[in-house]
């Protein structure tokens, strides 16, 4: 650990950069998972779901930033290496060979929720070992990768709800 004017007790910084850096490994992977899928849909709407994907790509690419200078800001260091990320990601891999419109769209829905799901225990593991700073900063994470799943999501043709079935 870098030595830091950070009053957060050293126990803390360093539980919490070693949560931020499990999530900056998945980010990195995620971010490259948007891109397979950027440049590789194929279909009837190409043009709307490939710059959906680079949106997206763009956004998970600013929460690597947040969760790096976060870690770093700590006093830790950032572990944002390809090599770390491959080692490190919780993300199962991107399918290879898909061109398909709509398995990208699920293959992209599934690895945004799979990171949104983590991000979500990390800001209640956050806020356990008492570091609010970082349970905010996965907090503002989980609210743009909803927002981007949204999205994503929205391209897939809605199941119709029987409103009687419904709990």
């Amino acid at each position: 650990m870098q030595k830091t004017h950070n009053t957060l007790a050293k126990k803390i910084r360093v539980q919490s950069v070693e949560l931020l850096n499990l999530h900056l490994a998945a980010a990195i992977d995620l971010h490259a998972q948007m891109k397979q899928a950027h440049w590789n849909v194929r279909g009837p709407g190409f043009i709307a779901i490939h710059k959906l994907f680079d949106q997206v790509s763009t956004e998970v690419e600013n929460y690597s930033d947040m969760l790096a200078e976060r870690a770093a800001g700590l006093g830790g260091t950032a572990h944002g290496t390809i090599q770390v990320a491959i080692k490190e990601s919780f993300l199962i891999p991107y399918p290879l060979g898909v061109a398909d419109e709509m398995k990208h769209l699920f293959a992209v829905s599934a690895a945004l929720a799979a990171f949104g799901g983590s991000i979500i225990e990390a800001i209640a593991k956050s806020a356990e070992i008492e570091d609010p700073t970082t349970a905010d900063l996965f907090t503002e994470i989980s609210r743009g990768i909803d927002q981007q799943l949204y999205f994503v999501e929205s391209h897939l043709a809605p199941k119709t709800i029987d409103p009687s079935k419904e709990s």
